[in-house]
């Protein structure tokens, strides 16, 4: 289960669920069970339990959003990596985040996200 560090409390909450910060994470880089985990911690504030995890890692893998490196022979250190189709999926997820946060945003008046379009002001 996720569990939110101390530095969230009071807040209500992220909205990720374990398979966005799975994606997430492995979009920058190809990475274990551990070095997700930690990853996780740093750019979401949360933890992921074991179970939680690893279950979300076997249902990826089931629906062909990730995959294991080549190579990777030590069953408790094996790295993952996203897949062509877990990037479509990753990406589909943020639009929908993005429009949800911007909405949210618009009723409270506080501005609103402008899209990246990789131009510099």
């Amino acid at each position: 289960m996720a569990r939110h560090s101390a530095s969230s409390k009071g807040s209500l909450g992220r909205s990720n669920e374990p398979p966005v910060l799975i994606l997430t994470s492995l979009a920058g880089s190809p990475k274990h069970g551990y070095a997700l985990t930690k990853d996780i911690e740093k750019f979401a504030g949360t933890t992921l339990g074991p179970g939680s995890l690893y279950g979300a890692i076997a249902r990826l893998e089931e629906r062909g959003l990730i995959e294991p490196e080549p190579g990777g022979r030590d069953q408790r250190r094996r790295p993952y990596r996203i897949t062509g189709a877990g990037r479509v999926a990753l990406e589909a997820a943020v639009r929908e985040m993005r429009t949800l946060a911007d909405e949210g945003a618009l009723r409270l008046g506080i501005g609103v996200s402008l899209p990246v379009i990789g131009v510099l002001p």
